[in-house]
């Protein structure tokens, strides 16, 4: 006769629910209670509530900043594709009026040239709004 050792009896229901909760689930319950804890804790003390406002306000000056970058960085990159769409457009040009070529891809590449253009243009102007009005 073989003794099985048994913590719970037998009968016992079986909590299912608990053990299908996902493991990001978990994560996320035990990083909103240290969130609450640590905002208690930070309500209590005025050096950690100067530490974390110096914190955010350090975090939304480098946020903005890297935001201008990125805008002044995908400006200058639409422009560059415009430039190289305004090369194919004057070669698409040369080449139609020599009789070589169709007026589709001559209007292929100016529209091409020109919504590359917009997008580099809009992206400066977003960038400047932005620098201007914080």
């Amino acid at each position: 006769m073989s003794r099985r050792c048994v913590i719970v009896a037998p009968k016992a229901v079986k909590i299912e629910a608990v053990s299908n909760v996902s493991t990001l689930r978990k994560l996320g319950v035990v990083a909103r209670v240290a969130g609450r804890q640590t905002g208690q804790a930070i309500g209590r003390s005025r050096t950690l509530r100067a530490a974390t406002g110096a914190v955010r306000s350090t975090v939304r000056s480098f946020g903005r900043a890297a935001n201008q970058l990125w805008l002044e960085v995908t400006g200058t990159v639409f422009l560059a594709m415009a430039a190289f769409g305004g090369a194919a457009l004057v070669r698409e040009y040369v080449k139609y009026t020599a009789g070589q070529t169709t007026a589709s891809r001559v209007a292929i590449a100016a529209g091409f040239t020109l919504a590359f253009a917009w997008f580099g243009l809009t992206s400066f102007w977003k960038a400047r709004r932005k620098s201007q009005h914080p």
